[in-house]
């Protein structure tokens, strides 16, 4: 269960931040699975130890790519092409029931 601040690279934007003001739930997900996170995040929390704190630079290859996160508007959420930086700290795992 990490605490995550994902932030655009190139225009220096939190795009998220499961702590955040109004914010009470944790990201859950089962590390190494097709879970709906990114590649590049689910590759570095499977490897992190309860309490230890890293930043990931998440190259587009391992996140969003050149499509990004954008609205049928056309905004975009995550810019194509973004580089992303989360801050991870990894607060506890749990070993799924059978």
């Amino acid at each position: 269960m990490p605490n995550l601040t994902g932030i655009d690279n190139r225009h220096r934007q939190i795009f998220d931040a499961t702590h955040s003001e109004g914010k009470k739930n944790a990201l859950l997900f089962k590390a190494g699975s097709e879970s709906g996170v990114i590649p590049g995040l689910n590759d570095i929390v499977a490897q992190m130890a309860v309490g230890e704190k890293v930043q990931a630079i998440v190259p587009p290859s391992m996140a969003y790519g050149d499509k990004g996160v954008c609205l049928e508007s056309g905004e975009c959420l995550i810019k194509p092409g973004s580089t992303l930086v989360y801050d991870v700290l990894l607060k506890k795992t749990s070993i799924p029931p059978p």
